[in-house]
């Protein structure tokens, strides 16, 4: 069996989940680690006994690859998307996609000019519970959507910083609104409040969102993030239809109906199967990627529209195509 050579930009925590991955297909070789502090690209690359680069760049130089992950922070996204696709390489990228609309949308066109397999990090749409939760509501559309991104700040020295982050909703919450888009369907305005840093707390994030969203098919959702606490303390989306109302999480599925509550226990294939899908794109041996770029495009808008609405206080539309 013909191994494909992939190459892995950025070494942080989510790198090495997917390098982990990734090592366990007979079909897949890890060529080389990128990451603009190299002594971290030699300690991931080194559990794998491939090169270490200081840089894309010198990845790509190097040659002999298949497909790229790019796993960097939101505000290095960009030069090493459009540079892999100017080699005519698949691409495999971690949400969020950029810090702004803007360069998500120039990677996206690029995409689409290239015509190569693309895959983005929405690894929760493979989850076995959202399958069992789209089968419970068929026939019976979604009302009302509640989704909640409740947590800490992440141990990274970036993560608290707006310029580098661009906020919860854009970082973290992303994962929620990609299923609500999933669940639910498209949504056409926004209105966030935000609750903004204060005093003595690191970076200049907004510290909590309570946002309104009106969905295009008349549905009514809410969104709540905050990350003021030492614990993720919850983390998913509730959704009530005629006689039916869910609660999905990562890790499970609670139903409630008339007849009692079930819990549906999620069997954790999901960080596997977003790569395998992908993997099996660019062999051209599957179909199962559920979240290509350009569809991807479409929960960053949304996120890109709610942080916007915080930042102006005001309502924010989206256009038709819009997430």
């Amino acid at each position: 069996m013909n191994r494909i050579r992939i190459g892995i930009v950025g070494a942080g925590n989510v790198a090495a989940r997917h390098a982990a991955v990734l090592s366990s297909f007979p079909d897949v070789e890890i060529a080389g680690i990128a990451d603009t502090v190299l002594d971290k690209a030699r300690v991931l690359a080194g559990e794998y006994g491939v090169p270490a680069y200081s840089g894309h760049e010198a990845l790509l130089a190097a040659g002999s690859l298949d497909a790229v992950y790019v796993c960097v922070p939101p505000f290095a996204h960009g030069a090493p998307e459009l540079d892999a696709l100017s080699l005519g390489l698949p691409l495999f990228v971690e949400k969020p996609l950029a810090l702004d609309a803007a360069t998500a949308e120039k990677i996206a066109a690029e995409a689409a000019r290239r015509g190569v397999p693309t895959a983005v990090g929405h690894h929760w749409r493979y989850l076995d519970v959202l399958d069992q939760a789209r089968a419970l509501l068929d026939g019976r559309p979604v009302r009302l959507a509640l989704a909640h991104w409740l947590d800490k700040i992440p141990p990274v020295g970036w993560w608290p910083h707006r310029a580098m982050s661009g906020g919860q909703v854009l970082e973290q919450a992303i994962h929620v609104l990609d299923l609500a888009r999933t669940l639910v369907g498209e949504v056409g305005e926004v209105h966030a409040v935000p609750s903004a840093a204060t005093d003595g707390q690191e970076g200049d994030i907004d510290r909590a969102t309570a946002a309104v969203l009106r969905f295009r098919n008349g549905a009514a959702g809410l969104l709540a993030t905050s990350c003021l606490l030492g614990w993720k303390h919850r983390a998913g989306l509730e959704v009530q239809a005629d006689g039916i109302a869910l609660d999905l999480g990562e890790d499970e599925l609670v139903t409630h109906t008339s007849e009692g509550r079930r819990v549906e226990r999620d069997p954790g294939h999901a960080r596997t199967r977003v790569d395998r899908a992908f993997v099996d794109a660019v062999r051209g041996t599957g179909d199962d990627v559920r979240a290509p770029y350009q569809e991807a495009l479409r929960t960053h808008r949304l996120a890109c529209a709610l942080t916007s609405s915080a930042g102006l206080g005001r309502p924010v539309a989206l256009e038709d195509g819009d997430g």
